[in-house]
């Protein structure tokens, strides 16, 4: 009888290398993007900031953080990008992490990264001397993805319209399922190229800008075919959907935060308005939701980073949780600032409009909840 090796255990707890990480992120974002820096950009027209980019992604290394050493990236995984994007949600900031760093990564990753097709770009994508998006509808979750709206020829030459992608705006290079002569393949298709067309979108949220692509015989260069390259799609949008787990968990932390700290300061008849037992209920149940979404959140980041079995599973759990709990901590941040909370100049819109964004990114909390119950096996009632 051949003994096999037990599968790690779990681990929720940050260790110092990620402590150390967070701490070079959030210097950075408290220099480089304090809220009306944001709310500046948003009024500017430009898709993101590109030198706070150039500094998270080159300065400090960020936008390689899921590419292995020997294809010009850190070597890290999933709990170290999740860091990053936990900051990035406490600031609402308007760079194309998520989109370029994690999902076009998580997708060339997928591929035969020794073939130069994949590893240039994906050293590129590390480096941060350019920017990616993987051309599917920013709704789409894991396990969702149907036949692609794409269609190539024999000359890979692509055909065909995907609406609302995320990172569109802004990137350099455009991955894209399509339906190949021999079933479905992954291509890499220059966004400047002929035969591409960008059309903005205005987003609710407008740090995380859309577009809708349109492909008249563009060149596509193949870089996965058949199962591969579906199972390439695939992991990127569960390695996104579990990452964005942390994304809104940041992002309900400052929700709170803020919150607390202006209870505190804010009086009505002679006392600050946190000393009132109803806000210190509502102020109470939130925390639970964050302690509780930070537990999902790293089991999803962790699972993934371990390439756990029930990796699935736990980004479900993830998703399904932590989307409502963004929303409710910015809703109630929102509410309890009360008059300030609903003006442009207080960033808690930002917040709101990124939760409400992120609930429906990557499959919303009903998809996951479904998929979920499909994975355990749990009938539907």
């Amino acid at each position: 009888m051949t003994a096999t090796t037990p599968a790690p255990e779990p681990d929720l707890l940050y260790s110092e290398e990620e402590d150390a990480l967070r701490a070079a992120v959030r210097a950075l974002l408290a220099d480089r993007c304090a809220p009306d820096a944001v709310l500046a950009g948003l009024e500017s027209g430009r898709p993101h900031d590109a030198d706070l980019w150039r500094e998270l992604a080159t300065g400090i290394g960020a936008a390689g953080l899921l590419v292995p050493e020997e294809y010009g990236g850190a070597g890290a995984g999933p709990r170290e990008a999740a860091v990053v994007l936990e900051e990035l949600g406490r600031a609402v900031a308007p760079v194309p992490y998520l989109t370029s760093a994690v999902l076009a990564v998580t997708a060339l990753l997928g591929c035969e990264a020794d073939r130069d097709e994949v590893a240039g770009p994906l050293a590129a994508l590390a480096e941060g001397r350019t920017l990616g998006a993987l051309a599917v509808p920013l709704t789409t979750g894991p396990g969702a993805a149907g036949p692609a709206p794409v269609r190539a020829d024999a000359a890979g030459r692509l055909t065909g319209h995907v609406t609302s992608v995320a990172g569109a705006a802004g990137a350099g290079l455009l991955l894209v399922p399509a339906e190949g002569p021999d079933g479905p393949a992954l291509y890499a298709v220059d966004a400047a190229a002929d035969g591409v067309r960008i059309e903005p979108v205005t987003p609710l949220d407008l740090t995380r800008p859309l577009g809708h692509l349109a492909f008249d015989g563009a060149a596509g260069r193949p870089l996965a075919q058949g199962e591969r390259a579906r199972a390439a799609v695939g992991r990127a949008l569960l390695t996104g959907a579990g990452l964005l787990a942390s994304e809104q968990l940041g992002l309900a932390e400052w929700c709170l935060t803020e919150t607390v700290r202006y209870t505190r300061e804010r009086t009505q008849f002679g006392r600050p308005v946190g000393s009132f037992q109803a806000l210190k209920h509502r102020m109470a149940a939130l925390w639970l939701d964050v302690a509780s979404a930070r537990a999902a959140a790293r089991n999803a980041a962790d699972a993934l980073a371990r390439n756990a079995a029930d990796a699935p599973v736990a980004v479900a759990l993830a998703q399904a949780y932590c989307a409502p709990v963004a929303v409710r901590a910015a809703e109630e941040c929102i509410q309890l600032h009360g008059g300030i909370g609903m003006t442009w100049e207080h960033p808690a819109h930002l917040a709101l409009k990124r939760a409400k964004s992120d609930e429906l990114a990557l499959g919303t909390p009903g998809h996951h909840r479904e998929a979920l119950a499909g994975l355990v096996d749990l009938a539907a009632p």
